[in-house]
């Protein structure tokens, strides 16, 4: 399952038959030019960058074009590899606090709720570790490889994997109480989006371009939102998916598609309230009153929140892959393809700051306050601190 080429971006495709096939090597589709890279250009850092610390945890990603996301909890930060290492470190030094290697592959992680830690399998199976020393709790089985965190409300964790499905489970002993089917298309990108969970729903976006809101204990449908519409002859142009990150503020949920639409919606209803074409892989967040977003041709664009349109598009990252801009202090901090962070103000869009992490990280960026933490694809967690100078 490796990489397709549409427009300079890189795409992981997996094609769905009667079972679970992949698509293997590098595929033109079309007669386009692939468009290069844009290259850097200079700029005034109006920031200073301070790098705390950072710490190796196993072999990072792995090779299976995943993206293992560490969580924050109180004042610890944890982390897992794909070979199945998982650790707990001092959120303000790095220092370990415990480590546990597991004997499985890990694929999705790590969720964080109350005293446990949630990761996902390639296997299918949905571990809970203690969070204050990291020994297993239990495993449950499933079908689908999990390549999204699994999330907890304290009762219910909601899974999604890889086949479609999300479920729900008994946050204490693993049980299984409900489960989900949506309908998965032909061609679909390499991933899944993480659920969120809110007041007792869970919101969980789909690859056939739709987000569903369940009712969290019992799995039942509240509503469902289209975010993205297939189009076009051939299965390549129909494909659609949600694989990004949800954003949810006050009774506001967006969402946002490859080649589909930034949606806006009443998280209460479902009701679309407005909408704006895009196509992205790395979701949204949100700041400022904005609405960010990195469209696949590497344009990071702001959107106003009410609805009123674009705020703000910044072009000079052109098919450099830039990862989803996450918000840290009055500043968007995201990674792209050649293992550069960069630094937006949030204002206009300007660079504000850029510094090189020596390799590539396709994870979301996380951040607390004015302190920022990055997680590569070999390994390194490195946590930042940005200031504006004076």
């Amino acid at each position: 399952m490796f990489l397709i080429l549409r427009r300079g971006i890189a795409i992981a495709l997996l094609l769905t038959t009667t079972g679970c096939s992949t698509l293997s090597g590098w595929f033109s589709l079309d007669d386009e030019e692939v468009n290069q890279p844009a290259e850097l250009q200079k700029f005034t850092e109006a920031v200073r960058l301070k790098k705390l610390w950072s710490e190796s945890v196993g072999n990072g990603q792995g090779d299976g074009l995943y993206r293992l996301m560490p969580a924050i909890q109180g004042d610890q930060i944890y982390a897992a590899s794909n070979e199945g290492e998982i650790v707990a470190l001092q959120l303000s030094s790095g220092k370990r606090i415990w480590r546990q290697a597991l004997d499985q592959s890990v694929s999705g992680g790590v969720g964080v709720s109350g005293d446990r830690l949630f990761v996902g399998t390639s296997e299918g199976q949905v571990l809970a570790l203690d969070a204050g020393n990291g020994s297993v709790l239990w495993r449950q089985t499933l079908r689908g490889e999990v390549l999204s965190a699994p999330q907890s409300d304290g009762r219910v964790v909601v899974v999604q994997t890889y086949d479609g499905r999300a479920q729900g489970l008994d946050a204490k002993t693993g049980d299984l109480l409900w489960t989900y089917d949506s309908n998965v298309p032909v061609l679909t990108i390499r991933g899944t989006s993480t659920p969120i969970l809110r007041d007792g729903n869970a919101y969980v976006g789909f690859a056939n371009g739709r987000v569903v809101a369940f009712d969290v204990e019992k799995g039942t449908v509240e509503w469902e939102l289209r975010v993205a519409i297939a189009q076009g002859r051939s299965e390549i142009e129909r494909m659609v998916d949600i694989d990004g990150a949800l954003e949810i503020i006050g009774n506001e949920l967006y969402a946002a598609g490859y080649q589909g639409y930034l949606v806006a919606a009443d998280v209460r209803t479902g009701r679309k309230l407005w909408q704006q074409e895009v196509s992205t892989v790395s979701g949204v967040s949100q700041g400022f009153s904005n609405v960010y977003v990195s469209d696949q041709d590497g344009t990071v664009s702001a959107y106003y929140r009410n609805g009123q349109g674009l705020r703000w598009a910044q072009s000079d990252l052109s098919y450099r892959a830039p990862t989803k801009p996450v918000p840290v202090a009055s500043y968007l901090a995201f990674t792209d393809f050649d293992g550069v962070l960069h630094l937006l103000s949030q204002v206009d869009g300007r660079f504000v700051g850029r510094d090189k992490i020596g390799a590539a990280a396709r994870a979301d960026i996380i951040s607390q306050g004015n302190r920022f933490f990055v997680f590569t694809d070999k390994g390194k967690l490195i946590a930042y601190e940005v200031s504006a100078k004076d």
